[in-house]
């Protein structure tokens, strides 16, 4: 398959831990046979899970499913800290996690959904005067991260054991689910509960089950793409993950145009929509400004 014959849309694709999502996005530059390829927000290496990619036009779509919201399943260790804040990174202090009870991690819990201000990782990914944090942080640099306001809708502990670590420290494991914005870091919930707790701790495992409309369920393996490469056409995805307006084929032929059509009151708060024209042509992403439709990304031609 060439790019010519590559068609518009998004592959979710079921990240393989140990991937960077760079690296997903090289391999899938090979499968679709195009270069037209983008992330919608990247996925730690360790993670697993849903990956939004975008394929030629499509990329269009992803600077907003980017800001959708997210849904994980991890394993969260209490008792340890570590450098990333995560199972990658080398252990830096350790606590006994034995007496902490499950009351006690639900209350600690509690300060840390809804709402909230997140300081991420310093080896995140985050831009500090145009630099990376985690390159900062390599280089061995002092340096403080400004805590971001993110939304945890959900914080939920499904189980919950004691255990004993390779270096004796008695720790205690968490199987948690987590429903947020865009944005927030899921190893920071687990350092910052740990901390909460005064034990410390580190996320061990995640998995990114859902982001936005696009869930595990729909999601491919690489493997699997290779031999059988499952695009979502370009409409499908605006139509799943945003409003969506239909117009007649006079509107449709001025939106392409360029013209700012009068944009129903319905969507005035709605954010982008998803334009379409007659037969189901998926025309543009808009937004409503000054009562006006203002195209964000335009996919057809008039």
């Amino acid at each position: 398959m060439t790019g010519k014959n590559t068609p518009d849309g998004l592959v979710v694709v079921d990240k393989p831990s140990g991937f960077t999502s760079h690296d997903v996005v090289a391999k899938m530059r090979g499968i679709a046979g195009t270069r037209r390829v983008g992330h919608a927000g990247t996925l730690d290496p360790m993670a697993t899970g849903v990956l939004v990619l975008g394929v030629q036009k499509a990329t269009k779509l992803l600077g907003h499913l980017a800001l959708t919201e997210k849904e994980y399943v991890g394993t969260v260790r209490l008792g340890q800290n570590t450098v990333t804040d995560d199972a990658e990174g080398d252990i830096t202090t350790t606590a006994d996690a034995s007496d902490i009870t499950r009351e006690a991690v639900d209350a600690a819990i509690e300060p840390l959904t809804g709402d909230i201000m997140q300081v991420p990782s310093k080896v995140s990914a985050i831009k500090i005067k145009g630099v990376r944090s985690y390159k900062r942080a390599r280089d061995g640099e002092d340096f403080e991260i400004a805590a971001r306001p993110v939304t945890v809708s959900s914080f939920t502990v499904h189980d919950a054991h004691h255990d004993t670590a390779a270096d004796g420290t008695g720790v205690l494991d968490l199987v948690v689910s987590v429903v947020c914005s865009s944005g927030t870091y899921i190893r920071a919930l687990a350092r910052d509960l740990g901390a909460a707790l005064g034990v410390g701790g580190h996320l061990t495992g995640l998995r990114r089950t859902r982001v936005g409309p696009y869930k595990l369920e729909s999601a491919r393996t690489l493997d699997q793409l290779q031999q059988e490469l499952t695009v979502l056409p370009a409409g499908e995805a605006a139509a799943a993950a945003f409003p969506r307006w239909d117009i007649d084929a006079g509107r449709a032929s001025r939106i392409l145009n360029g013209v700012r059509l009068d944009m129903p009151d319905e969507y005035a708060a709605a954010g982008p929509v998803a334009v379409f024209g007659p037969g189901g042509r998926f025309l543009v992403l808009a937004e409503e400004q000054r009562g006006k439709a203002k195209s964000l990304a335009v996919f057809d031609t008039p």
